[in-house]
């Protein structure tokens, strides 16, 4: 199995963005996803300068994937997504069917938000292009086996095995609503929440959190205890959220578990002591995706 690193999904200033890759550079990760994913309006840093980031991981052995918008609905998004898939360099993750339209004369990885679910759904894309997708967030580990049996052959899959997954989409921002603006009026109030915006039950348990036009899960996804069953549903590459603290500590103790550093054991421990025990496997077991299933 290989690691990836997912493209960042928060609003960064850009020397922060610069700052946290220059340390991935440093760590295990074979794969890394760059680009604005969730609102055109955050543009910086700009195409060009994800290009530079790119080259500089290039030059330490890193793939690079650039990844495109989730969700495309109007003329800037198009222009901005035509850009990136003409890039003429690197391999780009579709996040949305314009992406998929645009890359159709050269392999692409089919993104997660494209809804995957069946053997013709992958099928299709697989004919369209794609070299690689990311398992859609709510299948179950005895469901992606049987896509993955059933699917067309030579297509690598990715699954997120860490970090909190975007669980839903719109048009409207919900930052920018939380803090009663519209969203052309938003004035980049994500940035004020370099990790989002946690929403609390009236228990006060964490429940959501609020990332633009995204929501998130509270508590990661957490799937290094199941690497057995993650091998065994044939999937090849495990997919990293990035955060502001702790993600090289995360690739670490995942790639020290697959390399044979660690066992099983201390890097589950390792990953505790960064989530306080609150982290997540329930998709994976057929159960409700916040659940923690032992």
């Amino acid at each position: 199995m290989r690691l990836a690193l997912a493209p960042i999904p928060f609003f960064w200033p850009r020397e922060a963005i610069v700052e946290f890759y220059n340390a991935i550079a440093d760590t295990a990760v074979d794969i890394v996803y760059l680009g604005e994913t969730v609102c055109h309006k955050r543009r910086s840093p700009a195409l060009a300068d994800w290009l530079a980031i790119a080259e500089k991981l290039v030059g330490r052995g890193k793939e690079v994937v650039l990844s495109s918008l989730v969700l495309v609905d109007g003329e800037a998004e198009l222009k901005a997504t035509r850009r990136l898939c003409e890039n003429g360099r690197f391999l780009v993750e579709a996040n949305d069917m314009s992406a998929v339209a645009l890359s159709r004369r050269t392999p692409f990885v089919a993104g997660a938000t494209l809804n995957i679910y069946n053997e013709d759904a992958l099928a299709i894309l697989a004919d369209t292009g794609a070299m690689r997708f990311v398992a859609s967030l709510e299948l179950s580990g005895e469901a992606l086996a049987s896509l993955r049996a059933a699917g067309p052959p030579g297509i690598e899959c990715e699954l997120l095995a860490y970090g909190r997954p975007a669980l839903a989409y719109s048009a409207r921002c919900f930052s920018a609503r939380n803090a009663d603006r519209g969203k052309d009026q938003c004035e980049w109030v994500c940035e004020r929440e370099p990790e989002g915006v946690m929403v609390r039950t009236q228990e006060d348990d964490a429940f959501l959190t609020l990332n633009g036009l995204q929501i998130h899960a509270a508590h990661p996804i957490n799937y290094i205890g199941e690497l057995d069953t993650l091998r065994r549903a044939r999937v090849d590459i495990l997919r990293i959220m990035p955060q502001t603290r702790d993600t090289p500590l995360v690739i670490d103790a995942f790639e020290g578990v697959l390399k044979g550093r660690y066992g099983l054991a201390e890097g589950a421990k390792r990953l505790a002591s960064l989530t306080g025990g609150q982290d997540a496997n329930g998709y994976w077991r057929g159960a409700a995706g916040r659940s923690h299933i032992p």
